[in-house]
């Protein structure tokens, strides 16, 4: 067991050193004591406010890199998370807004509006790979300048709402039987105290579930499996009985469905937005394919690698005032990723190599047993079980 997480340890651990390793260069270049930024970057992260605030933005990150993930488990590249979600939260965010529904149902209801045109969005280039045998990179990168364009169109000449009179285009806000309440009484509850103006997004007892329902069903199902080997192997996969351009149509819609949700974070629970507008964040689908890839396609290693992502964030939003670059922030995350991948790599191979030697060595001390007799006639194919 604990050789087991030792080495799934192993690969992120390297990673870690090496962004930290290669970030410190670059503050040395740049004439800065990286011990210096790195114990203000501590400081900026300890205290309640700062946790509240990772775990906050942590949640879309995390729901982008589960949609990412789940194209990647079919060998699919959906690059078109990005205008996926962005399209879902303006919809959304409309439809909740001219809608008056009892909280049990209006936010199920932007929830549902969310879910579908994300889906729908990304199934388009579903549709275009099995009819026209597009690929889905390309398209799903192409699908993405089209959503924002039309987002944007939408948005100034339908969807505006014309009574706040500012510049910044802006959806109407959400009345409160949309929005999700905060989490912080139920931490209350166990002795959690947060200051003034720190709440506790109600979106993530939903990133959970979606978590597990993400793990039950690609890896503990008989759909799960028919997914894999659909991307692993077309051929076996309709010779075993699956159809699969039915599952390209399938995942790149559950693909696309999960990326409208990351948004919905922002829209029911952060009293900032609480609505779609100019100042919505825009990038966040870009940033789950790199999570994805730090998670290894694994839910709570996904989780891990947002929480990171986050932390950093969060970390170096003080170092300008006090003369150090924020900038290092993008190279610890870069690096990070970078180096992740890289370690992986050398550590599968590393583990596989241990493995084959393993298997050469228990062959060898099975042919070194003089106690050991090969089934008789092996040469002539009529040994134990074999048909005479």
């Amino acid at each position: 067991m604990f050789e087991r997480i030792w080495r799934a340890s192993l690969a992120p651990l390297i990673a870690a050193a090496a962004a930290i390793i290669i970030s410190s260069i670059a503050l040395i270049i740049s004439g800065n004591n990286p011990i210096d930024a790195f114990r203000e970057m501590w400081k900026t992260i300890d205290s309640t406010q700062s946790v509240v605030i990772i775990v906050n933005v942590s949640v879309p990150y995390y729901i982008s890199g589960v949609a990412a993930a789940i194209g990647f488990k079919m060998n699919l590249f959906n690059i078109g998370t990005n205008g996926q979600y962005l399209l879902a939260a303006l919809i959304a965010g409309w439809a909740g807004a001219e809608v008056s529904l009892p909280p049990v149902l209006h936010v199920p209801f932007v929830i549902i509006v969310a879910i579908t045109v994300g889906g729908s969005w990304a199934l388009i280039a579903g549709i275009l790979n099995v009819t026209r045998n597009v690929n889905v990179v390309v398209s799903t990168i192409m699908l993405n300048y089209i959503a924002i364009g039309i987002s944007a169109f939408l948005l100034v000449e339908f969807f505006r709402d014309d009574s706040t009179g500012g510049l910044v285009a802006n959806t109407k806000l959400m009345p409160e039987s949309a929005r999700l309440p905060s989490l912080n009484p139920i931490f209350e509850l166990f002795g959690v105290n947060f200051p003034p103006n720190t709440e506790v997004f109600g979106f993530l007892p939903f990133a959970i579930l979606l978590g597990v329902a993400y793990y039950v069903l690609l890896n503990r199902s008989l759909f799960g499996y028919e997914l894999k080997l659909s991307g692993m192997n077309p051929a076996a996969a309709l010779a075993a009985g699956v159809n699969p351009k039915r599952m390209v149509l399938i995942t790149l819609f559950m693909s696309g469905a999960v990326a409208g949700m990351i948004g919905l974070p922002f829209l029911l629970s952060d009293p900032s937005f609480l609505k779609y507008g100019d100042a919505f964040p825009t990038m966040l689908g870009f940033t789950g394919l790199g999570l994805a890839l730090l998670g290894r396609n694994n839910p709570i290693g996904i989780a891990a690698a947002a929480i990171v992502w986050a932390t950093i964030e969060r970390a170096t939003q003080r170092l300008g005032p006090i003369g150090i670059p924020p900038e290092i922030g993008k190279i610890l995350q870069g690096s990070f990723l970078l180096s992740a991948v890289i370690a992986y790599e050398v550590v599968r191979r590393r583990n596989d190599a241990a493995a084959v030697a393993a298997a050469a060595k228990a062959t060898q001390d099975l042919a070194d047993d003089s106690s050991y007799e090969p089934p008789e006639n092996l040469s002539t194919g009529q040994g134990a079980g074999a048909p005479v």
